[in-house]
């Protein structure tokens, strides 16, 4: 992956941060782009058609076949749930799943407005919840979350507070991450209000980026000696809506609660284990934190910690170094930052590096199994679990950025 910059502020196309990241990813796994990859998944939000031919044809023009994927902020992660599946169906032996994001500052906002939106049905049912209240859109939704949990189990200002609090320290460990202050809970608390109980240090950002996996058969895997390398799937699930997101008048179903839930049950069935086995089984998680709200939510949803007990796990410091599972390592999308498209595959690497053993100064120790979790409102969210194939084994490459800048440029 690339790191994650702040739109506007930087000399790269989209394709050209595209490139990095393909070019990255195909120099770990040693393999050839024109003899080895036989499709392409693409996925962007804010473009033009055909954005994922004009990235791939940096490589060069081999006629491999490419698909544009679009599903909001989940876009990345679906992207590598297609790859998956044509792997799983027998389709390919090596796919790669490729997603980039050249963004705009400030809030997001829509560009077709001549047409009714299709978030048109969440909006209506936020507002029969809590009236129609001038916001923005996407704070609105996920801050109403938030007072929801706070109504029903007495949950504070400051546990959403200690959740950015926790990323903005993990940050600065990572150095593809856009922001890497650290602040106090005191700073983050009296930030600019954004939507109650959201502070903008609460929020994260909008950012430019792109990231990028090769998914392969374990049969090609072997054929290509790449076990050291690799790291296996142990399960992906991709989820929409279910009635309960309209009809149970709930704001943490309106931002995905259920949708997410429903998803990682079916990744547990799979792995074996159940909701009360998570926090014993998991090591590190890489969830989707566009707001402190939607982490704290999103604990409880996932099996992190029971219902209604987030406050608590997170005053017990249950989700950082030294605690049950330490969740976004990375920092998270509101330090390291949210290119739409490329966020969920920038959730998958850092969990990759973990459990590889190459995440230096905020490696997890003893990572063995990982989950990630990615939404999309509108509605998806992906959930997969990971393991290192070949326990032990690094494989060769480098993660960091600074030192791949360098190898890059000779």
């Amino acid at each position: 992956m690339t790191k994650f910059l702040k739109p506007g502020k930087h000399p790269y196309e989209y394709y050209d941060l595209a490139n990095i990241a393909m070019r990255r990813a195909l120099d770990d796994s040693g393999l050839d782009f024109k003899q080895n990859v036989e499709q392409v998944f693409c996925g962007y939000v804010y473009g033009d058609p055909c954005c994922g031919q004009k990235a791939v044809y940096t490589l060069g023009y081999t006629g491999v076949p490419v698909v544009n994927v679009n599903n909001n902020c989940s876009t990345g992660s679906t992207a590598l749930y297609l790859a998956n599946e044509a792997i799983r169906g027998g389709e390919s032996e090596c796919v790669m799943a490729l997603g980039f994001e050249k963004m705009y500052s400030g809030s997001l906002r829509t560009f077709f407005p001549d047409r009714v939106s299709p978030l048109e049905t969440f909006i209506s049912v936020n507002h029969d919840i809590h009236g129609k209240v001038k916001a923005p859109m996407a704070p609105m939704m996920f801050g109403n979350a938030g007072r929801e949990h706070m109504q029903k189990y007495g949950t504070k200002k400051e546990h959403f507070g200690k959740v950015a609090w926790k990323n903005h320290l993990h940050s600065v460990n990572n150095p593809y991450s856009q922001f890497r202050d650290k602040y106090t809970l005191d700073q983050i608390m009296a930030g600019k209000a954004i939507y109650e109980p959201l502070t903008k240090l609460q929020c994260c950002p909008t950012s430019d980026g792109a990231a990028c996996a090769i998914i392969c058969s374990e049969e090609f895997m072997l054929k290509h000696d790449l076990q050291d390398c690799a790291v296996e799937i142990k399960a992906i699930e991709l989820m929409t809506d279910l009635p309960s997101t309209f009809n149970s008048k709930s704001s943490m179903n309106i931002v995905g609660r259920d949708m997410a839930t429903n998803a990682l049950n079916k990744v547990y069935k799979q792995l074996g284990i159940s909701f009360e086995d998570v926090p014993k089984k998991f090591q590190v998680c890489e969830l989707h934190d566009c707001f402190s709200a939607n982490e704290l939510c999103t604990y409880e949803a996932i099996g992190l910690c029971g219902r209604g007990k987030a406050g608590e796990s997170i005053d017990q410091g249950d989700f950082t170094y030294g605690g049950k599972v330490v969740v976004n390592p990375s920092g998270g999308l509101i330090s390291k930052g949210h290119p739409l498209g490329a966020t969920g595959l920038a959730l998958m690497a850092e969990l990759c590096w973990q459990l590889k053993q190459k995440a230096d100064k905020r490696q997890v120790n003893g990572a063995r199994l990982a989950l990630q979790h990615n939404l999309g409102l509108g509605g998806a969210c992906v959930v997969a679990a990971y393991e290192k194939y070949n326990s032990g084994k690094q494989g060769k490459m480098t993660s960091d950025p600074d030192a791949l800048d360098d190898y890059e440029r000779t």
